[in-house]
């Protein structure tokens, strides 16, 4: 016998833990079923040699790409999901990047929902998870009437005197936004500390405002709502017509167990659910489960993305120096008419990430007077949807990805642009490649980013999810990762799934007949 719920979630990141908040208040029974535990709360939070060295909070698998080579991911299975380790800019897309958008290499397809329709579900996003802000500072940034919630963060002098720079030279630099519980006003009752280990590094005083603690935490309050840690998903069974997922089948501690659900929601990552249907295949969805279009663990996206260090000739001491984001090319400039994507600030690199990097032959006093002089910082060019970039599974079930990137050419004119700022903010001419953000530099494994592997859309022939992220062919079997993305722009995808899933949370109220007793 298969224990019931109303609602079952996998997954327990920004789309499942925000999705199972919005729903807790319902009443409904709800299990959320997440594969990792719960992130130790332990002094190696904040050690750049254990997080980034170790590698210890990243999980222990083994990939292979297309050609057979097998990487370890930069994936974190935890109650939060990724958002544990998170560097926490909640950007929205821009208005123009949810309508068909020229590019150098290839047109970036149209959503099949407007700016508008998500526009509202952002500001609560933003409230949601503590955002900072200024609006009206980023000259790309789409309409809003509501401002942040929370007052930017500041600039440390350095970063200031590199925002001065930029507007001297004519340009539009603005605070990121950032999610995070900082009070700057009365810093003796805030819950973040603005410490130097944030991006990247889990939050030891959980002032981050990731998915466990600002979700399903709260939502674990309410009695109707099941957290089970250790829990991995086989597959999703269906009935005999096909068109309802029935069973969800896990195994945890060693044993199999069975939950129905009367809704499935698929929240594993846009590369780990796309894997989950594709083994779920059986006689009604014979090539994986709800990709009747064929659509399934295709069109992967991940941006094209390139941590760099630029050489101070002063010194930089900031301690959190993820403040900062230029979009002044965003949709190209004068010399090149199509989008070149995004420029922000990194976490601060320290003498351990550059001893690291050297493989510890940089002496260190060498890797202590480079990090006291680094101004880091990461672009993020969008890639295009390709079919041919995919999510499979082999024989023995693991996951290979298949990703060659697109739209390289822009990046690399981003990255031109950059350095011909170097001058201008105070920096030496060259910058230098900031590897341990990867782990390992090998670019496929940088999953942080993950999109697009289950879209959606209105053609049930192109996409496999309609425009509330349900499955075309399964119809109580919601997608609610960033695998719904038709296309990926050029920012962080966050805050995007975390919209959509307030989104299709109140769809699932609507379906459930409660969303008047919840809101």
């Amino acid at each position: 016998m298969s224990e019931h719920y109303d609602v079952i979630i996998i997954g327990s990141g920004a789309g499942g833990g925000t999705l199972a908040y919005r729903l807790a208040p319902s009443g409904k029974r709800i299990l959320i079923l997440e594969r990792g535990g719960y992130l130790p709360r332990e002094k190696e939070n904040w050690s750049t040699d254990a997080v980034f060295g170790e590698n210890r909070y990243k999980a222990p698998e083994t990939w292979h790409d297309q050609d057979g080579k097998p990487f370890h991911p930069g994936i974190h299975y935890w109650v939060g999901g990724n958002t544990k380790m998170y560097g926490a800019v909640l950007l929205r897309l821009r208005e123009r990047d949810f309508g068909e958008l020229p590019h150098a290499d290839g047109v970036s397809p149209a959503w099949p929902i407007a700016y508008r329709d998500l526009a509202p579900y952002y500001t609560e996003a933003e409230r949601l998870y503590h955002v900072h802000g200024l609006r009206g500072s980023d000259p790309t940034e789409p309409p809003s009437e509501d401002p942040y919630p929370h007052p930017a963060v500041s600039h440390e002098p350095r970063i200031q005197l590199l925002s001065d720079d930029l507007v001297r030279a004519g340009h539009h630099p603005f605070p990121l936004p950032v999610g995070i519980m900082l009070d700057e006003r009365q810093p003796q009752d805030s819950a973040c500390i603005r410490c130097a280990t944030c991006d990247g590094f889990p939050c030891l005083v959980q002032a981050k405002a990731d998915a466990h603690v600002v979700c399903v935490a709260p939502a674990l309050r309410h009695p109707n709502v099941t957290l089970l840690t250790g829990a991995y998903v086989e597959r999703i069974e269906t009935s005999g017509t096909g068109r309802e997922a029935t069973d969800v089948v896990v195994t945890r501690g060693g044993e199999t167990e069975r939950y129905h659900g009367d809704i499935v929601v698929v929240a594993c990552g846009a590369i780990n659910s796309a894997a989950l249907l594709l083994r779920s295949a059986n006689w009604a969805h014979a090539d994986g489960l709800a990709n009747g279009s064929g659509v399934v663990g295709r069109h992967y996206m991940c941006h094209n993305n390139s941590a760099l260090i630029a050489i101070s000739r002063t010194p930089n001491p900031t301690r959190f120096q993820k403040t900062l984001g230029l979009n002044d090319f965003y949709f190209g400039d004068a010399d090149h008419e199509f989008p070149l994507g995004h420029i922000q600030m990194l976490g601060k690199t320290d003498a351990e990430m550059f001893q690291g990097e050297a493989h510890h032959l940089l002496p260190s006093f060498a890797a202590g007077k480079l990090a006291s002089h680094a101004l880091d910082f990461w672009l993020t060019t969008e890639d295009l949807p390709d079919p041919d970039n995919r999510v499979l599974i082999d024989h023995d079930g693991g996951i290979r990805l298949h990703y060659r990137p697109t739209n390289v050419e822009a990046h690399q004119l981003l990255t031109r642009r950059l350095r011909h700022l170097l001058d201008h903010i105070g920096c030496e001419p060259h910058l230098l490649p900031q590897n341990a953000y990867f782990g390992k530099r090998l670019p496929i494994a940088g999953t942080g980013h993950q999109n697009g592997t289950v879209r959606f859309g209105h053609d049930p022939q192109a996409s496999a999810l309609d425009a509330f992220c349900r499955a075309h062919e399964v119809d109580n079997l919601y997608v609610v990762d960033g695998s719904f993305f038709p296309s990926s722009a050029a920012v962080n995808p966050t805050l995007t799934i975390i919209a959509n899933a307030l989104r299709v949370g109140d769809h699932l109220l609507e379906r459930l007949g409660t969303r008047s007793a919840v809101r």
